[in-house]
């Protein structure tokens, strides 16, 4: 419940019992003080009829007002017959004025606008008389002040008047900005959802692209290194079969032998790169240290990881290409960089990850990099397209002789 609404159902509740309460107040003070001001037995009988036709007349309206909550004819007739009967009893009882105030509270809520001034002139008029020693004045001095007291009510009727208009357009302001806040805050969460749909569609997409990379990846490796050793492999036991020397024929055995072993840890490589089955096992920190540590013991070259932010889960495509990125970028290092030391770091960060390859080699000109082949999948432009997919970035700092930095930054989508 909002603090308005929470005002405007304490105003409900006033102008439902407050006229019983101050019609009660009014008549136990008035009767009290019956003998001191005068009041004769007929004004008494008067005075309680009048109090009876208040409480019927706030009855009755108590069950009307649920269908006219807003200013009507039947509220302005309300008004008046209830101004008309605390006039008669002020003029009576001047101390009866405690009914009377009731006028100032119903006006706006009673009344149209145009009738609002007049309304709560006249409950000023019936309070003046009672404050200025009952109706009617007595003598020129009893009119003189009257008068004044009147002047000095209207003022300051007309001064809270102000106030009360000014509070109004505030509360208005508040309201409308409260109802554009409520809109900006639905715009920005629908905007937020179809955010969300649309970076889970783009991992799709690049779930699905990066399948068809590794087939052509794949495709290109068996072609230029499975399928030309076996080639090799018949070649030489065709020499083999076809020779009588055995000497030649157990050389061109060996040789077929070489071949073989060479093609089976290219197969063995070529499987162990299509699916980072380490992911499943260590999560992406994890394979990235034993990838890295691997890679050292392999190459000979003193490589280490190391991580910085704190580790989350990430959705599976963003793990994925952060690790065919490193994958990518260490078989890189190891054919063309001469390293003596690497270095990679995965760093998490408020909204993104970053990882970085750095090795001190020889380095290369950028813009003497051949243009991405036809497989798809290794080198820079490789690397880079693997980012892209999953609306991220990768970047080369690098110059002959000054080794090679690579740098990745993604999105930190946790994982579903």
């Amino acid at each position: 419940m909002t603090d308005t609404t929470a005002v405007d159902e304490r105003w409900a509740v006033f102008h439902r019992w407050g006229p019983y309460g101050l019609l009660a107040v009014g008549t136990l003070v008035s009767w009290s003080a019956a003998d001191a001001v005068g009041m004769t037995t007929a004004e008494r009988r008067a005075s309680g009829a009048l109090v009876a036709a208040a409480v019927v007349l706030q009855l009755v309206w108590n069950r009307a007002a649920r269908t006219r909550p807003d200013p009507s004819a039947a509220g302005s007739c309300y008004y008046a017959v209830r101004w008309a009967i605390g006039f008669a009893l002020t003029w009576m009882n001047p101390l009866f004025a405690f009914y009377a105030v009731a006028g100032y509270f119903g006006a706006q809520h009673l009344l149209p606008r145009r009738l609002v001034g007049a309304g709560l002139f006249a409950t000023a008029v019936t309070l003046a008389g009672s404050q200025s020693g009952g109706l009617p004045p007595h003598g020129v001095m009893g009119w003189v002040l009257f008068g004044a007291i009147l002047t000095v009510n209207s003022m300051l009727l007309a001064l809270f008047a102000h106030f009360a208009a000014l509070e109004e357009a505030r509360g208005r302001a508040r309201v409308e900005t409260i109802a554009e806040l409520e809109r900006t805050n639905t715009a920005l969460q629908q905007a937020l959802d179809e955010n969300a749909a649309l970076h889970a569609q783009l991992l799709v997409q690049a779930r699905e692209a990066g399948v068809a990379d590794e087939r052509r990846r794949l495709a290109a490796e068996i072609h230029d290194t499975l399928a030309q050793g076996l080639t090799g492999i018949i070649a030489q036991l065709q020499v083999v079969a076809n020779t009588p020397d055995p000497d030649l024929a157990r050389e061109h055995m060996d040789r077929a032998t070489a071949l073989a072993r060479h093609s089976l840890g290219e197969a063995r490589r070529s499987v162990h790169n299509l699916a980072p089955v380490a992911l499943a096992d260590d999560g992406l920190p994890g394979a990235l240290e034993k990838t890295v540590t691997e890679w050292g013991e392999r190459t000979g070259v003193r490589a280490a990881f190391t991580a910085t932010g704190t580790a989350e889960p990430l959705h599976d495509e963003v793990a994925a290409t952060l690790l065919r990125i490193a994958q990518e970028a260490l078989s890189n290092a190891a054919r063309h960089a001469r390293a003596g030391r690497l270095g990679v770091t995965l760093s998490y960060m408020d909204d993104e990850v970053t990882l970085d390859i750095r090795d001190d080699g020889r380095g290369f000109d950028p813009l003497a990099v051949p243009a991405r082949t036809r497989a798809g999948g290794f080198g820079l432009d490789g690397m880079r397209a693997r980012a892209e997919r999953i609306a991220g970035s990768l970047t080369v700092e690098t110059e002959p002789g000054h080794g090679t930095a690579v740098s990745a930054r993604v999105p930190l989508v946790r994982h579903d």
